[in-house]
């Protein structure tokens, strides 16, 4: 018992700090290009990747051993994308509806887990599926007769995003969850430093700590939720992370003056009940397939 609520609190921990991670993201990405911002971060999380790769069992060699090395790669390259994507939407859309489109991202799983893993969606999960979409829709369209083509961008993200997870599942049936975490680190970190250069910008004295600030919290985001993972179950965790949305969104309109509308928070609701019963069901299906009692 006292494992489990262990993992809660990494959860929370990590939710809490990723949120604020997004502040700073959002703050420095809307001074500096996303693409800066995002590489300075991603050296920080290679390291990190390195430092848990060398205490994990087996050492560097071990952990760094892959079964599916091309897929590894392609895991490597979608999660920088994503994230120079995600802190662009969080200047141009905002904190609040980014993160809105961004709870989307378990329904279009669901919808690539058929074509690229063969996978069977039933009913339920259907349903569930086109009122997270209907959900989408209403954010997308903020104001009666209003739609911003920027906000294809976190749902471009979310669709991104979806791909790595689905790769990342894909790798895990060969491969172990610490050298995926560690390719995603390498890969990512030597990605986008063949790019980011290119955008090379001089900090500020107050941004070098905001810098330094986002690579500690993208840094130990990350550890705290692989901790929670080793004692909590994904249908555990996953509604958790939707305390994000209402972290940013407290945050957007406390400090970065945004506005929710009513469509943006109907969706929201149907977005995240939408996004919690499918992965859920996920679960119940998984478990049944392996025989095991649905709780």
């Amino acid at each position: 018992m006292g494992s489990k609520a262990n993992g809660y609190i990494y959860a929370l921990l990590a939710i809490v700090i990723f949120a604020i991670q997004d502040g700073i993201s959002k703050h420095l990405g809307s001074i500096y290009p996303p693409v800066f911002v995002a590489m300075i971060r991603y050296w920080a999380f290679a390291l990190f990747a390195v430092v848990l790769a060398v205490r994990a069992t087996g050492g560097l060699k071990v952990t760094a051993t892959t079964k599916r090395p091309l897929l590894q790669v392609l895991r490597g390259l979608l999660l920088p994308l994503q994230i120079v994507m995600v802190i662009t939407s969080f200047t141009l859309v905002g904190l609040a509806h980014s993160q809105a489109i961004l709870a989307a991202t378990p329904l279009f799983v669901a919808l690539l887990s058929m074509p690229l893993l063969g996978e069977r969606v039933g009913w339920r999960r259907w349903l569930a599926i086109s009122v997270g979409l209907i959900g989408v829709l209403l954010i997308l369209k903020p104001a009666e007769g209003l739609f911003e083509t920027a906000f294809l961008l976190p749902l471009a993200a979310a669709l991104v995003f979806a791909l790595y997870v689905i790769v990342t599942r894909l790798v895990s049936r060969d491969d172990r969850a610490m050298t995926s975490f560690f390719y995603s680190g390498i890969v990512g970190a030597l990605a986008i430093s063949l790019v980011g250069p290119f955008f090379w910008a001089t900090l500020s004295p107050p941004d070098w700590g905001w810098m330094l600030l986002l690579c500690l919290t993208g840094t130990s985001s990350h550890y705290f939720l692989i901790r929670a993972y080793d004692v909590l179950d994904a249908v555990a965790v996953q509604p958790l992370t939707y305390l994000q949305l209402v972290f940013a969104s407290v945050m957007g309109v406390s400090i970065f003056g945004e506005t929710l509308t009513t469509n943006m928070i109907a969706g929201s609701v149907l977005v995240v009940a939408a996004g919690i019963f499918t992965v859920w069901r996920e679960r119940i299906v998984a478990r049944r397939k392996a025989g095991l009692p649905p709780a």
